[in-house]
């Protein structure tokens, strides 16, 4: 009887799980509001930050400051954001080929979650759909990694 337990546990781990899939309309609305907010701020287009960023955004990272070792915090608003999206690259330092890869790691029906990495950093990012449309709500990001020894 043992042995027929544990071949019922192995024959179940070995049947893969079908969750239902999110269609491709869906991941391609998630990744564009990800694209719309990094080319945002990388094409000084604060419309692109508007229309994919929810109003109570929080955005709030770490960052080494110039001549320091250590991490230190910082808070974004969505205001705040949209205000830098006018300047941050109006001296045209980001690249052209500038990352802005995203990776869209889970999507529901009213939730979803994403990972970009940007010129700047890192960027965990949860999204939310509001009158049908995704828009970011929250933003955890830090710099590059400081490289390990």
């Amino acid at each position: 009887m043992k042995v027929l337990s544990v071949l019922f546990v192995l024959f179940m781990m070995a049947v893969p799980v079908v969750l239902p899939a999110q269609s491709t309309g869906e991941q391609e609305a998630v990744k564009q509001a990800v694209l719309d907010y990094v080319e945002g701020v990388y094409e000084i287009s604060p419309t692109r930050i508007e229309k994919s960023i929810h109003p109570d955004l929080a955005k709030r990272g770490f960052f080494i400051k110039k001549g320091e070792t250590v991490y230190s915090p910082h808070t974004m608003t969505f205001p705040q954001l949209v205000e830098l999206s006018k300047n941050y690259n109006k001296d045209g330092h980001v690249p052209k080929d500038a990352p802005k890869d995203v990776v869209v790691y889970d999507i529901s029906d009213q939730t979803a979650s994403a990972k970009l990495t940007a010129v700047w950093g890192i960027d965990y990012i949860h999204l939310a759909k509001y009158d049908g449309k995704w828009k970011i709500i929250n933003v955890l990001w830090q710099t590059p990694p400081k490289p390990t020894k």
